[in-house]
């Protein structure tokens, strides 16, 4: 089975001022979970699973930032990723990345696109 969505028209997620700026939300699409990080007028998502462990990165909902609120932690292991590239920076995953998934603000609305 493949880690992309199937789907292949494009998934409303939230508005835009849903997401705390910065902030974080999780969100359980076709089966899948995934997660979108604010970062700005900017909105990253990803797959959630640790590449380290293949688990989810939070243990409290919604809650993928660090305390500084600049980089997607695991809650596992704190392990610490970009939000722009999903790269780890710091952690036993040091260099491996977050699964990206294609998105897009439209109109203030968060939308899932569908994997090419």
């Amino acid at each position: 089975m493949s880690n992309q969505p199937t789907d292949k028209l494009p998934v409303a997620l939230c508005q835009l001022d849903d997401l705390a700026d910065p902030g974080s939300q999780g969100f359980v699409v076709q089966g899948r979970r995934i997660f979108a990080v604010r970062q700005g007028q900017r909105v990253f998502a990803y797959l959630n699973s640790c590449p380290h462990r293949g688990i989810p990165l939070e243990w409290v909902p919604d809650q993928f930032l660090d305390s500084s609120g600049r980089l997607i932690q695991c809650a596992s292991h704190g392990a610490l990723f970009l939000p722009e590239t999903g790269e780890c920076v710091a952690g036993p995953c040091s260099g491996d990345r977050l699964l990206p998934l294609p998105c897009r603000i439209e109109e203030g609305q968060v939308w899932l696109l569908p994997s090419p």
